[in-house]
């Protein structure tokens, strides 16, 4: 997994994508293969970190079988460090994407997408808009992203719901 982790993704699609016709499942499918690590990494070190609180240990004197205590206590605050991540894995899955696209090695010509559109921004001077509106696009999309998963992150966190009623 360590040298899964440590391959280059952009350079590979480029390469899988200069091999292979992409079309949009087949990057999805590359991204998913690509992103998914830094995600256990995560959720691993949180689960080793929640083995040792003291409430785990409560209920492992009290006989609490280990499915119901994984379930119970250790995977909601697993979960809010893994929907901490999402946001910024698929940010960085978008803007790989309008790269590959603006490379010319995305989706087809043919098919709309902000690299594209940024592409033609860059190739047409003239139309200073093209280039403008793709960059717009994308700052508000990923940053309307980030929002979005610190919101779900605060929902479902139960330290903060812990907190409220309280």
């Amino acid at each position: 997994m360590e040298i899964w982790q440590g391959m280059p993704v952009l350079y590979l699609l480029i390469i899988l994508a200069s091999i292979v016709e992409p079309n949009f499942w087949w990057l999805l499918g590359l991204m998913l293969l690509f992103s998914w690590m830094s995600l256990v990494d995560v959720v691993r070190a949180e689960f080793l970190r929640a083995r040792n609180f003291d409430y785990v240990k409560a209920a492992k004197a009290m006989g609490v079988g280990e499915f119901t205590i994984i379930h119970r206590h250790v995977l909601p605050n697993a979960m809010v460090s893994a929907l901490t991540f999402i946001p910024f894995i698929l940010s960085g899955s978008i803007t790989t994407l309008t790269s590959l696209d603006f490379l010319g090695f995305g989706l087809p010509a043919d098919a709309p997408s902000l690299g594209e559109m940024l592409k033609q921004g860059k190739d047409n001077p003239q139309s200073v808009w093209l280039g403008i509106t793709a960059f717009t696009v994308l700052a508000v999309m990923l940053s309307l992203l980030i929002f979005i998963g610190e919101a779900v992150r605060d929902a479902f966190n139960p330290r903060k719901l812990l907190k409220e009623t309280a």
